[in-house]
């Protein structure tokens, strides 16, 4: 029985989801400015023609691998949050989670130290806000909801949470000693975020 025809749809996807597979690990090994748009391609085992129709150049492609990243991250959060027994408890859990992610090598190297330089201020920053900033945004809704968060508008709350957590993240991937780095920010967080919480236990 002959093997169906994929549309062309399924084979643009195909090909995107093998570049970014190929790419990623090279990346996180090497860094952006080390992984040649040739070695890329030969690792997919498809065309440079082929990344260059799907992404535009290697920086689309470095930034299709930033998403990945983000979403992934923001994916593991989102179950850790779930697994809360109330939302500032949840909070806390997730926010512990966020630091142990910032010492893994391949968000070290991807998130904090390619893609500013990469992308530039504006748009590694528009990706933050695109995840991270909704993510906090869900956390002090449920706090609030719950009864728990002290009076304050939520939007720019989340803006400045979310600035303290990047700033920490870049403090521990940039530190001699990411471990301790992250144990000193888990500290300074708790006790931040901790003035943001009525009636803890």
């Amino acid at each position: 029985m002959p093997t169906p025809r994929r549309s062309q749809t399924e084979r643009s996807q195909s090909t995107q989801t093998a570049l970014i597979a190929a790419a990623r690990p090279l990346f996180a090994e090497q860094g952006y400015a080390a992984v040649p748009a040739d070695e890329i391609v030969r690792a997919a085992g498809v065309t440079r023609g082929a990344l260059y129709h799907h992404f535009g150049d290697k920086q689309g492609l470095f930034r299709a691998v930033v998403e990945q990243l983000e979403t992934e991250i923001t994916d593991e959060l989102k179950v850790v949050l779930r697994a809360g027994e109330d939302p500032w408890t949840a909070a806390l859990a997730a926010l512990t989670r966020f630091l142990e992610v910032c010492v893994r090598p391949e968000v070290v190297q991807i998130s904090f130290t390619d893609a500013l330089a990469v992308l530039g201020w504006q748009e590694w920053r528009a990706i933050e806000q695109r995840y991270g900033l909704g993510l906090i945004t869900e956390i002090l809704e449920a706090v609030a909801a719950d009864g728990k968060l002290i009076p304050a508008p939520i939007p720019e709350l989340a803006q400045l949470v979310m600035t303290a957590c990047g700033e920490a993240a870049l403090m521990i991937a940039h530190a001699e000693d990411p471990e301790a780095a992250k144990a000193r920010c888990l500290q300074a967080l708790v006790a931040l975020l901790s003035g943001l919480v009525k009636d803890r236990v």
